[in-house]
């Protein structure tokens, strides 16, 4: 199952290091990784991978994807949080 997620134009972009932090505060070991094709956060201990898409190291849209075995609800509910916390 996939939700995208992404930060009102009112909003200010958020910066991947804001993303890794509120996930951190979220008590998530999340890593970065950086590929030609895309920007994606996972989750130490977790299937879900975010996939984010970023300009000039600010970010506008995510995509969470569910992963497979997880109950439902975690660790989704946790990460609509910790994105909630920067205004998503």
């Amino acid at each position: 199952m996939e939700f995208q997620l992404v930060i009102p134009r009112s909003h200010e972009p958020s910066t991947i290091a804001e993303l890794l932090d509120a996930l951190r505060k979220a008590h998530f070991k999340p890593t970065h990784e950086s590929k030609v094709w895309a920007d994606r956060i996972l989750l130490y201990g977790c299937r879900t991978v975010i996939s984010i898409e970023c300009s000039g190291g600010l970010c506008r849209a995510a995509t969470l994807e569910h992963g497979e075995g997880e109950e439902e609800g975690e660790p989704l509910t946790s990460i609509l949080r910790a994105f909630g916390s920067l205004g998503w």
